[in-house]
C-alpha cells in the first residue's frame, strides 16, 4: 500500500492572504490541467474561509486562462434543507463565483425540497458522482471546524465509521441544520491533493490536534483525510499559532 505523503503547511499572516494564495494556485492547477487535455474534478468547501478564497477565485479569473464551463465541481457536504436556502453550500458557492465565472458542471446533493429524505439525497448524489465524475478529484478542498470536523464528518458520529459507500446521511448534526449529505472518508480520499483550508484563532487547537503525531480521528476527524499525491494545510497565524 502506497503511504500518502507527509502533510505541507503553509502559513499565511491573515485571512485575506490566504484567500488569494489559495484561489491564485488552485486556477494555476486547474490551467495546466486544461492545457494538458485534462477534465479536472474540484470539490469544494463551505465556511467563510471559503467565501473568501471564492471570491479570490472570481476576482483572479478574467486573467487565469480557465474555462470554467469545462471544470466538474462538487461539494464535500451539503445542507439538506430547501433548494432556494441561503445554508445551502452550492447557493453560497453560485452567490460568491461559480455564476459570475460561467461554471455549468455543478453537483451536489439534492435539496429537501427534491427528494423526501435526506438517505433519498446521498444515495441520488452517490449515484451522480458514479456517473458523472472521474472517480477523484484532482483539487478536495475542506474546511475545519472548531471541534476537528470536516465535510459532515463530526467527531463521534456514527458517520465516521460509514464504509464502502460514496456518501452517507446525517442525521442530528451539532451544527445546524441538523439533516446534512457528507462524502465518506472512503470519498473523500479519493483526492489527488486535499487542501485545508483554515482561519482564525477559534480553530487554532483544531489544526494542532489534526497534525499531532497521536490522536483519534473519532476525537478529530480531519486527520481521516489525506491526498494521495499531497496535503496542503494553507492556514493564517491565527489558526497555525499552536502548530
Amino acid at each position: 500500500m502506497t503511504e500518502t505523503p507527509q502533510p505541507l503547511i503553509e502559513v499565511h499572516p491573515d485571512a485575506g492572504a490566504l484567500a488569494t494564495a489559495v484561489a491564485g494556485e488552485l486556477l494555476n492547477r486547474i490551467a495546466d490541467a486544461q492545457a494538458a487535455g485534462h477534465v479536472p474534478n474540484v470539490g469544494l468547501t463551505g465556511g467563510s474561509i471559503a467565501d473568501a478564497v471564492h471570491g479570490e477565485i472570481a476576482r483572479l479569473a478574467p486573467a487565469s486562462g480557465v474555462d470554467w464551463g469545462a471544470v466538474v465541481l462538487w461539494f464535500g457536504d451539503e445542507r439538506f434543507v430547501p433548494a432556494d436556502s441561503p445554508e445551502r453550500n452550492v447557493n453560497q458557492a453560485r452567490a460568491a463565483f461559480l455564476d459570475e465565472v460561467g461554471a455549468r458542471r455543478v453537483h451536489t446533493a439534492p435539496a429537501s425540497s427534491e427528494v423526501d429524505s435526506v438517505e433519498e439525497s446521498a444515495t441520488a448524489y452517490a449515484d451522480t458522482i458514479r456517473s458523472q465524475g472521474s472517480g477523484d478529484f484532482d483539487v478536495l478542498m475542506l474546511g475545519v471546524g472548531p471541534d476537528g470536523h470536516v465535510a459532515s464528518l463530526f467527531p463521534g458520529a456514527p458517520a465516521l465509521g460509514v464504509s464502502a459507500a460514496t456518501t452517507v446521511a446525517v442525521h442530528d448534526s451539532p451544527k445546524p441544520p441538523p439533516e446534512r449529505v457528507s462524502l465518506t472518508f472512503e470519498a473523500l480520499n479519493r483526492s489527488q491533493s486535499v487542501w485545508f483550508l483554515v482561519s482564525g484563532e477559534a480553530k487554532a487547537d483544531a489544526v494542532r490536534r489534526a497534525l499531532a503525531e497521536d490522536g483519534s480521528v473519532a476525537e478529530t476527524p480531519a486527520r481521516g483525510v489525506a491526498g494521495r499525491a499531497e496535503t496542503v494545510w494553507f492556514l493564517d497565524a491565527d489558526a497555525a499559532s499552536l502548530v
